[in-house]
């Protein structure tokens, strides 16, 4: 079904050039037994690899869908934001809400730091979301799942509102790099193109446990699992099941809005 499955563990740190450890990229093959580490094309000084920046794992992504490979792509960080964003800045599809996000949140930019922009868009009354203004913030996905946070909540452990923030505009150009030639699921369509790269949510917090950490720190053997678990759903046949998940028409017009994170049932 796939030529390789992509796990990569977030980091929405500093700026879309800065070299991060928690950003980290593994590849699982079918057939193959677990997953190895994909690296940085760039050297530090040391001459070894150098970790990833933001921009070099989305270039890494759209070559690959140049050159036909049909991979799975699992990132860790919300996609979208709860429905009453849509409602708020009278949006209709993901598509616009991609345009409409990267006009406030202009993280892919080069210099261009989550935290920094957010002070400056707090000084402009109305111009930043809150959870606040959005109930618990909570989309329909993260309320099927325990330990999923609000893309909306920033400064404390385990946030992921930093690492959404600085992802979501390199979703966006991604599409616009590759455009018919790759598929975000599911806004893209619920059903899989036969011939083209998919890429996902996830929630690394879903898969970790399933498999023994060993020398890998958090971040290497979140973006490991990750990888790993969507090549054994793939070896055992039950990958089609999680594409579709138990939702009503209802839910899943929300989900087309939403994102939803795959294996999550």
């Amino acid at each position: 079904m796939f030529d390789c499955f992509i796990g990569i563990d977030y980091s929405g740190a500093q700026t879309a050039l800065t070299r991060l450890r928690g950003l980290q990229v593994f590849a699982a093959f079918p057939g193959a037994q677990g997953a190895q580490c994909w690296q940085s094309p760039a050297l530090n000084v040391q001459g070894g690899a150098a970790f990833w920046n933001r921009r070099e794992v989305a270039e890494c992504l759209r070559n690959e869908a140049r050159r036909g490979n049909r991979f799975l792509a699992g990132i860790g960080h919300g996609f979208s934001m709860p429905l009453s964003h849509f409602g708020q800045h009278q949006l209709k599809a993901w598509p616009a809400f991609l345009n409409n996000f990267t006009t406030y949140w202009p993280t892919h930019q080069e210099r261009v730091v989550v935290d920094s922009l957010r002070r400056r868009l707090q000084r402009q009354r109305g111009a930043i979301p809150t959870a606040a203004a959005h109930g618990d913030g909570l989309r329909l996905t993260e309320r099927w799942t325990p330990a999923a946070r609000s893309v909306f909540l920033f400064g404390t452990h385990g946030a992921v509102a930093k690492a959404a923030h600085a992802g979501i505009p390199w979703l966006k150009w991604l599409r616009d790099e590759v455009g018919e030639g790759i598929h975000f699921w599911p806004f893209d369509g619920w059903r899989l193109p036969p011939d083209r790269p998919v890429v996902v949510e996830v929630h690394p917090a879903l898969f970790r446990r399933r498999y023994p950490q060993g020398p890998r720190d958090s971040d290497e053997h979140d973006a490991y699992a990750t990888a790993r678990w969507m090549a054994d759903m793939a070896e055992r046949g039950a990958l089609p099941s999680c594409f579709d998940p138990p939702l009503s028409s209802m839910e899943r017009g929300v989900a087309e809005l939403e994102g939803w994170m795959l294996g999550v049932r």
